[in-house]
């Protein structure tokens, strides 16, 4: 079954950074745009940025632009959001999202990030 699976999740101090991991398995990967998104507790999924097939698509929401970094290996099949000068308002379920015009679409399960001292 194709699928995207999320991993690098875990427990960050405040300040701290962290790389998180897309793999797609089972489909054309490179056809797809990738997107990351995360969910905070209580509230709704929001997207932090993307990035297209090319490796040098990447773009952020104004809130992560200078600290997130979107990143992709078409020949791994892997996306990656690398994290940094992490706070506590970066704690969420992080998702990824692959999008490919007139193809379906996999969403991952997420990782949890907490960023806490």
């Amino acid at each position: 079954q194709p699928h995207v699976r999320e991993s690098g999740g875990g427990l960050v101090p405040p300040g701290g950074s962290l790389t998180l991991s897309c793999v797609g398995s089972g489909f054309r990967f490179h056809w797809y745009d990738i997107y990351w998104y995360r969910q905070s507790e209580g509230k709704e999924r929001e997207l932090i940025g993307s990035i297209g097939p090319a490796p040098d698509s990447a773009s952020y929401v104004d809130s992560v632009k200078d600290r997130f970094i979107i990143s992709r290996d078409n020949a791994e099949s892997t996306a990656y959001l690398q994290m940094n000068r992490l706070t506590s308002e970066d704690t969420a379920v992080y998702y990824c999202n692959a999008v490919s015009k007139a193809l379906p679409t996999f969403w991952g399960q997420g990782t949890q990030v907490t960023v806490s001292s």
